[in-house]
């Protein structure tokens, strides 16, 4: 069964006034994702390894490996893209309760987390990710990863949030200033009541 580019769970147009623009959603989901998509599904076309295996499957199988480096790279920005869309909302911004208490008794204070996740995004040397993860000693931590990488297959944690900082992502709406694409992915566009579910 091949994979395939999920749907946004919002319009292209939807996040237009909370600082991503339509043009922007549609070549970063259409083009770009589509583009990790295709490229996966043509490597496990041709490596019987590949084939029969879940993308989470495929990930931690092909991670740090030279050879499958490839497959890891579209595999990983596959699965990175499919959280990345559910990490946003056209209402997003909004910290439920329970989650802010979480935050505040792991990093001091909302606004020391929202620090910490811009500073990894703004730290991560030209592409990658910012992460929220929940980590095994049951504390939420900040992380980030390089290229297509993920806690998923780093082992980090479960994901409660994940900000794409390749330029792709920001560069129509905010040109080189991806500290003010963080500040306002963090402020209006993150989908806390999914990192809240995900928190459980």
């Amino acid at each position: 069964m091949a994979f395939e580019l999920p749907a946004l769970p919002y319009t292209t147009a939807a996040l237009a006034g909370r600082g991503m623009c339509q043009e922007t959603l549609e070549l970063h989901h259409g083009k770009h994702h589509q583009a990790y998509v295709t490229a996966l599904n043509g490597f496990v076309e041709k490596n019987a390894d590949l084939q029969g295996k879940t993308l989470e499957e495929i990930v931690a199988f092909s991670y740090n490996k030279p050879d499958l480096a490839p497959v890891f790279n579209n595999a990983g920005q596959h699965w990175n893209h499919i959280l990345f869309w559910q990490n946003m909302a056209a209402d997003g911004g909004a910290i439920p309760s329970k989650l802010e208490a979480k935050l505040v008794e792991d990093f001091g204070s909302v606004q020391s987390f929202k620090d910490a996740f811009k500073a990894a995004g703004v730290g991560q040397f030209g592409s990658g990710w910012a992460w929220l993860v929940l980590a095994a000693d049951g504390k939420l931590k900040v992380t980030k990863t390089p290229n297509g990488s993920n806690p998923l297959a780093t082992g980090e944690g479960k994901v409660l949030l994940g900000v794409d900082v390749w330029e792709h992502s920001y560069y129509l709406d905010f040109r080189n200033r991806r500290p003010d694409y963080l500040t306002n992915w963090l402020d209006n566009l993150a989908n806390y009541e999914y990192a809240a579910a995900v928190l459980g």
